[in-house]
């Protein structure tokens, strides 16, 4: 084999992690900020695609968005990797192909569905606390296995989301390792760097890019100090469920993207939100046929005003036609803005109460929902990101924008002004 040698120089931090991921299979990596964690993990994978003994070895590299993972990691691997003779890389598909048979491709989450049906060897999931919850154990997870391959989950903490719930479960699972490393700690930023950036950020943001602190609210987080609220007085809790309340259904319809179902029941002015459900790639049929085995009594459907849309297929009748022929008889929402329902859902939020298991994913949306930074501006746009967590807000607005004839404001809103009527 010809001698060659690659340009990185791991720290001594970054060695200590080559060899904990090198004894375990999973590794729940939180680190802050500029720490080297995406050039670690890319050396490491690089290493493991040279000396593997897997025929046609498989790793990925998946971020938050294909446009993401080829901005902070694409430019890592054709450096590190360029420097093994024979190494091919496909500029279209971010793929490096090695002499041996393996390959390392950068990969986004935020299209799941492309995403079923690989095989993999190793893995790095880049940014964990901002890639959907159901990723890992319904798509990657299953891909691992017949290889047997490894994960290293790597990220900032973003409220007490997903991934600090897998750097949890990490501690307490054999097989499984976890580390926490902050900027006061490792030392790789000086302390003059840390002042600085301290002293033009909030203590929320600081704590939680700089110092790992879960505990920190989520920078730009519609919902997510209301949600933990709920959590902390037990408005968050098993078999919510009530058979003697009708069940609402509250809707938010994908085309080509995902469509999610909220169930909620009233109760004395409380809103209980006790089921949830999302998936993509199905027509209204599937939709139907869910709710109908639920086994709940429905006294309303409410979905969104765009459902008057009509189609090019289905011989160019709406979804809201097509769905009363499948026994759905949806009532529309109003069509109110998008600021204005954000904050009707923050006025509502508070009376809600969560089923804990049935409804865990879509509370995990909630809290990261955010809005969108604007780096030009140094400023949060007044606009949400799309991401995984978009579309059970969307439903959850659908349905308090809907349920709002009892919010007298809104109701006025939406009487007196007509851009609100659909």
């Amino acid at each position: 084999m010809p001698v060659f040698e690659i340009p990185y120089k791991p720290r001594e931090l970054q060695k200590f992690l080559h060899d904990k991921i090198s004894k375990h299979r999973f590794s729940v990596l939180v680190l802050h900020r500029r720490a080297g964690k995406t050039v670690m993990c890319i050396n490491h994978m690089i290493r493991d695609a040279m000396y593997t003994k897997k025929p046609n070895s498989r790793y990925a590299f998946i971020s938050p968005t294909f446009k993401q993972g080829k901005a902070t990691a694409w430019d890592y691997i054709k450096t590190f990797g360029g420097k093994i003779p024979g190494v091919k890389f496909n500029e279209s598909e971010l793929r490096a192909d090695f002499p041996n048979g393996a390959r390392i491709t950068i990969l986004g989450a935020e299209n799941d569905q492309a995403l079923r049906g690989i095989f993999l060897d190793g893995c790095i999931l880049d940014e964990t606390q901002s890639i959907a919850p159901n990723l890992f154990p319904e798509i990657i997870r299953p891909s691992l296995a017949d290889r047997k391959g490894w994960c290293v989950f790597i990220g900032t903490p973003k409220g007490k989301n997903y991934f600090f719930e897998l750097y949890q479960y990490a501690q307490k699972t054999e097989g499984w390792y976890s580390s926490l490393h902050k900027a006061s700690e490792t030392k790789i930023l000086d302390d003059d760097e840390l002042k600085a950036a301290k002293s033009i950020m909030s203590d929320d943001l600081f704590d939680q890019e700089f110092e790992c602190s879960f505990q920190a609210a989520i920078t730009g987080s519609y919902y997510g100090s209301i949600i933990e609220d709920a959590e902390k007085n037990g408005r968050v809790t098993d078999n919510l469920y009530d058979k003697e309340l009708p069940v609402e259904t509250w809707w938010d319809l994908g085309m080509n993207d995902s469509t999610v179902i909220w169930f909620a029941q009233r109760h004395k002015g409380e809103i209980r939100l006790i089921d949830f459900y999302e998936n993509a790639g199905e027509g209204l049929d599937h939709y139907a046929n869910i709710i109908d085995n639920k086994g709940y009594k429905y006294s309303r459907h409410i979905a969104p005003h765009d459902i008057k849309v009509r189609e090019l297929g289905a011989y160019g009748k709406s979804r809201l036609e097509t769905a009363l022929e499948l026994g759905i008889a949806f009532e529309v929402a109003p069509k109110l803005s998008l600021e204005d329902g954000i904050e009707a859902v923050r006025k509502v939020l508070p009376t809600c109460w969560f089923d804990k298991n049935k409804c865990h994913y879509g509370m995990e949306c909630l809290k990261s929902y955010q809005k969108k930074w604007d780096d030009l501006n140094q400023c949060f746009r007044n606009r949400p990101i799309h991401n995984f967590a978009s579309h059970a807000a969307d439903a959850l607005r659908t349905g308090i924008v809907g349920y709002g004839i009892e919010m007298t404001n809104w109701k006025k809103k939406i009487e007196v002004n007509t851009n609100y009527i659909v």
